[in-house]
């Protein structure tokens, strides 16, 4: 991973070339991060992927945080890895919670099919989860995690091919890895569930 001043340098490269885009870094306990401007992720993506003396072209994970009560609250995590040199960054986009009282959503409309529906429950919960572009097209594994952060945590990915729950239900309320979801609660049905159960079995 690069070290402390090669973050740095990082950063300023990043930063001149998109202005802006880079807000923070850290680098503890062996993890090199830049914290940047969710507006510009595919731009410092695509810039960490392609540019020589760079070239992470391996997404090995993308994940989701939530620091509620900080702001802002949710964490994007992306694991990018140059296979050549066996390094590592990570890349962390701070989204603010749309739904926080005070805070207006002033993102547009989160539609991120094809088809340009409005994804999981009704068009007015819609407009209060935070959206951040898809980088599937960039990093095709990024497919499935993208699913997995917006069923757990309700983080919209615009552009996403078929963002749809991926592990709870299709009709399930919520998003349980959330910091404020309620602890417990009725249990979870899916539809092997609501099969009779064979009296083998019993």
């Amino acid at each position: 991973m690069p070290d402390a001043p090669g973050l740095e340098l990082i950063a300023q490269e990043l930063n001149d070339a998109h202005p802006g885009s880079v807000l923070e870094t850290y680098h503890d306990r062996g993890q090199a991060c830049l914290i940047v401007d969710p507006e510009q992720v595919l731009a410092v993506l695509g810039w960490l992927r392609d540019t020589p003396g760079q070239e992470y072209r391996f997404l090995a994970s993308l994940h989701a945080a939530d620091y509620l009560p900080a702001e802002p609250r949710f964490g994007v995590h992306y694991e990018l890895l140059n296979m050549a040199r066996v390094e590592r960054i990570r890349v962390r986009a701070a989204l603010h919670d749309p739904a926080a009282p005070g805070r207006g959503s002033s993102m547009e409309s989160p539609e991120a099919t094809a088809e340009g529906k409005v994804l999981g429950a009704g068009a007015e919960e819609a407009a209060s989860l935070p959206v951040i572009d898809s980088c599937v097209e960039m990093f095709p594994t990024a497919e499935f995690q993208e699913r997995e952060v917006y069923d757990f945590f309700g983080i919209v990915f615009r552009g996403h091919p078929d963002l749809r729950r991926i592990l709870m239900p299709e009709e399930y309320v919520g998003w349980p890895q959330r910091r404020d979801f309620p602890v417990g609660g009725e249990p979870v049905i899916f539809t092997h569930n609501e099969r009779e159960v064979p009296r083998w079995y019993e």
